[in-house]
């Protein structure tokens, strides 16, 4: 069966938290985006995306960073525009880390986390880490550039316990 296919485009990674309790520590969740060559899918990010930050080429924008969960909506949204990212790149993936300021903190800690992506007012994936619960950060999302050169969208939610810079680096690494 042949068919046509327009591939993943503009895609928007929604997160959203409750507010810690009074008294407690705030928690502070954030999204990364590391984009891979590619020549090496699951070698070292080429660049990452986070913190308010964005791509070199503004392919990949994070446009809102909370640092407790007390916004309206949504709390954290980074917007990836796929169809406009260089060939020589061909794997890009989402993931969540927890900041780590007052100990260690997992995603079963967290009050209410949520993820959402979205292909325009279409819904690709959601989900509340609960199969990550122990984790300190996990991937939510695996796009992959196919051989017609279009974009295609995998949910992967893997939880990882490690420190925010060692989860930048090891995100992409093959699944064991």
């Amino acid at each position: 069966m042949y068919g046509f296919s327009k591939g993943t485009g503009k895609v928007e990674v929604q997160l959203k938290w409750d507010p810690s309790p009074l008294g407690t520590p705030p928690s502070d969740l954030d999204l990364i985006a590391a984009t891979y060559f590619a020549a090496d899918p699951s070698g070292e990010p080429a660049y990452l995306v986070h913190f308010n930050s964005r791509s070199p080429d503004g392919t990949i924008i994070y446009e809102r960073d909370s640092r407790d969960g007390k916004g309206f909506g949504v709390d954290e949204l980074m917007t990836l525009e796929l169809d406009r990212i260089s060939d020589a790149y061909g794997r890009v993936l989402v993931g969540v880390a927890i900041q780590q300021h007052d100990g260690r903190r997992v995603f079963g800690e967290v009050l209410n986390p949520e993820f959402r992506i979205l292909e325009g007012y279409t819904e690709l994936a959601a989900g509340d880490f609960s199969d990550v619960a122990g984790a300190t950060a996990a991937t939510v999302a695996e796009f992959t550039r196919n051989a017609s050169g279009t974009w295609d969208f995998h949910e992967l939610v893997r939880g990882f316990d490690t420190d925010l810079n060692s989860f930048a680096r090891t995100m992409g690494s093959a699944h064991r």
